[in-house]
């Protein structure tokens, strides 16, 4: 793939990864409450699951699982459930303490990794974004799928890497963690927002 094609791909990789949603909302979630660690470990399982998306899609597996419906709305409803369960552990921390020290971090690796792998597997927007990304790159690309794949596998990691470094910075993460029950219920809100908004989707496309 030439540079004049590979700087528009790019591009909108890196628009997709710095939109607000549920993933940066989970990535600053791990970084405040388990330190810089956490925040990279939860930005590069995060962006495995992107991968992921991305190499069905290229390889055309995504269009069979569009297909079969059913199975795609499961995964909707199962990846809502998961966005709505993690809102109301964030509503849980906020609500339990004022303040979380450094001594009192409650997020571990294996909680970062876990949320982090679910959060983008789980959501069927990836895989429909995706579609709709590589749709014009794929035939023009011809024996260089692997860039089409690493690219936002790249560029999504090094975006919530660099989130997750300028949180960390002396001082900024301090004060954050003085005033992290607000953050809590702001990311709380929207988790639970997204949540709800794709349940309500979903299966009005079943009803309706």
């Amino acid at each position: 793939m030439d540079i004049s094609r590979w700087l528009p791909l790019a591009a909108v990789c890196l628009l997709g990864a710095m939109s607000p949603g549920p993933s940066l909302a989970m990535v600053i979630r791990h970084t405040i409450s388990g330190g810089r660690r956490c925040g990279y470990v939860a930005a590069w399982c995060h962006t495995t699951g992107i991968a992921v998306y991305a190499a069905l899609s290229v390889f055309g597996l995504a269009v069979i699982l569009l297909k079969a419906q059913l199975l795609f709305r499961i995964i909707a409803l199962a990846g809502a459930c998961y966005l709505i369960w993690m809102g109301i552990g964030s509503f849980r921390q906020a609500a339990g303490k004022f303040e979380l020290s450094q001594s009192a971090a409650s997020s571990s690796p294996v909680d970062a990794a876990r949320d982090a792998l679910a959060i983008s597997l789980l959501n069927p927007k990836i895989l429909l974004f995706f579609i709709a990304l590589f749709s014009p790159f794929v035939q023009s690309a011809q024996g260089s799928h692997g860039v089409l794949v690493l690219t936002p596998w790249l560029i999504d990691g090094c975006w919530y890497s660099l989130v997750v470094t300028i949180l960390t910075q002396a001082g900024l993460l301090n004060w954050i963690r003085r005033h992290n029950r607000y953050l809590d219920w702001i990311c709380g809100l929207i988790l639970l927002g997204i949540g709800v908004e794709v349940i309500f989707s979903t299966l009005s496309s079943v009803l309706f």
